[in-house]
This record gives C-alpha cells, sequence and structure tokens, in this order.
C-alpha cells in the first residue's frame, strides 16, 4: 500500500467514524478514526458475505457509507461486550 491509499483509507475511516457518531454517539477524533477505519474493514466483510452492492456510482461515496456501515456495527458490538 502506497502513502497515497494509506491517505485515503485513513480519510474514509475518519468520515466514516464521525457520520457513524451521530447514530450511536461519538468522542473524539481518534476514536472516529478507529472506528472509521475497523468498521471499513467489517463493513466491506459484511456486504461482501450478504452480497450487498449499493450501486451508487461514485466508489468513494459508496466505500465511505459501507464503512459507516460498518463502523456503527463496531460500537453496538463494543457496547454489547462492555
Amino acid at each position: 500500500m502506497d502513502t497515497r491509499a494509506l491517505l485515503i483509507t485513513l480519510a474514509i475511516g475518519l468520515v466514516a467514524g464521525w457520520l457513524a457518531s451521530f447514530v450511536v454517539g461519538g468522542g473524539n477524533i481518534l476514536r472516529y478514526l478507529l472506528t472509521g477505519v475497523i468498521g471499513s474493514v467489517v463493513g466491506s466483510f459484511l456486504f461482501a458475505k450478504l452480497g450487498i452492492h449499493l450501486g451508487i456510482g461514485n466508489a468513494l461515496v459508496e466505500q465511505i457509507l459501507v464503512a459507516t456501515v460498518g463502523a456503527i456495527v463496531v460500537v453496538l458490538i463494543a457496547r454489547a461486550l462492555a
């Protein structure tokens, strides 16, 4: 993974974590970044396993939405386990 891809991944994670905080509550920028990046992995896995394709046409927006859904799932699971 090159530097540009890493920065894009972190930016998507940050936006997704921030959006997820509106749904489940949130904290600070570090929490947004962590939940967003982890949520991106979880969301991609879930959408692939369930065969869901949003078909938006814009790959960046689609990845942000998938990561946001994943971040919401991550936060809800973490709260259930805590």
